[in-house]
């Protein structure tokens, strides 16, 4: 965040995954069970989904190590944790 870079740069986990491999991974950290519903008359959109990295790479020569889960799961108790401070507030 110390730089003279302006433009936006994506800071994600390059591991590339489906929606459905999302869901399956929020679902296990959640310890629920979705019950998906598809629309196979939906526009198609891309097999998956990653953070590209170059320009972060380009300009610094580094990029997130963070597996997507583990970040995932740090994010997942934050927000719970937040939640329940919240519910004890009222």
């Amino acid at each position: 965040m110390h730089s003279d870079v302006i433009e936006p740069l994506n800071i994600g986990s390059s591991e590339l995954v489906s929606i459905n491999q999302l869901v399956d991974i929020v679902e296990d950290i959640a310890g629920v069970k979705l019950k998906r519903r598809y629309n196979p008359n939906a526009p198609k959109g891309v097999a998956g989904r990653n953070s590209d990295n170059t320009r972060i790479k380009q300009y610094f020569g580094w990029e997130p190590n963070i597996r997507l889960r583990d970040g995932l799961e740090k994010t997942y108790a934050w927000i719970y944790d937040q939640i329940v401070r919240g519910a004890k507030s009222r």
